[in-house]
């Protein structure tokens, strides 16, 4: 399906993706990724209908703060789809503690709907959790502190060197690139054209 899809966004004349080889990703990439869903389906959910949530929580005429959330929402959930998903995963953490400051600030008595408050914080503890060891899992998984840092000051590209590759240079003189017979038919007026002009060879010192 992935692959259908990633062909409606190819210019005329690019390959197309016929089949997928098998995925690269870990575990914890993948239950990264499966955070970024369901923080872009909370956030738009948050965002397109708020007024579900706020009479859930009994916190009616809060819409707009729960819009904001479903934008903050759908944000992390871009970065859990991203490369750096590790950063998705500490961004829903930072949100989920937005979450709780503002449920603790409806969890009162005053509140009708205070036991359907407390389910809600009960669940984004949990939630709060699993972001927090998603992203620990994930950045430790590609964590390369302790390697050893590879040096490549010392390749310059060439197989022999850049001194080798020089000095075969500086051999040579302009004179030396100077076309052999086989050329000569160009010399012949327009229309009479001999076979051998049709190859131009060059004398190259070997």
């Amino acid at each position: 399906m992935l692959s259908r899809l990633s062909n409606v966004t190819r210019s005329p004349g690019d390959p197309k993706v016929l089949e997928t080889g098998p995925s690269s990703l870990k575990p914890a990439d993948r239950f990264g990724r499966a955070l970024g869903w369901f923080s872009m389906g909370l956030g738009l959910t948050e965002l397109f209908a708020p007024q579900v949530l706020t009479r859930w929580l009994g916190v009616e005429g809060k819409e707009g703060l729960v819009r904001a959330y479903g934008a903050r929402e759908i944000a992390s959930g871009v970065m859990c789809l991203s490369v750096n998903n590790d950063y998705g995963a500490y961004s829903r953490v930072a949100g989920d503690m937005l979450d709780l400051a503002s449920l603790a600030a409806a969890y009162n008595d005053d509140n009708p709907k205070k036991g359907n408050v407390g389910i809600a914080i009960a669940a984004v503890v949990g939630i709060t959790i699993v972001d927090a060891l998603a992203g620990q899992t994930i950045r430790n998984l590609h964590n390369r502190k302790g390697e050893p840092v590879r040096d490549y000051s010392d390749r310059s590209g060439f197989p022999r060197g850049v001194g080798y590759s020089r000095g075969k240079a500086s051999e040579g003189s302009p004179q030396d690139y100077r076309a052999t017979p086989a050329a000569a038919g160009a010399s012949k007026p327009t229309g009479e054209t001999s076979p051998a002009s049709a190859d131009l060879q060059l004398e190259v010192p070997a």
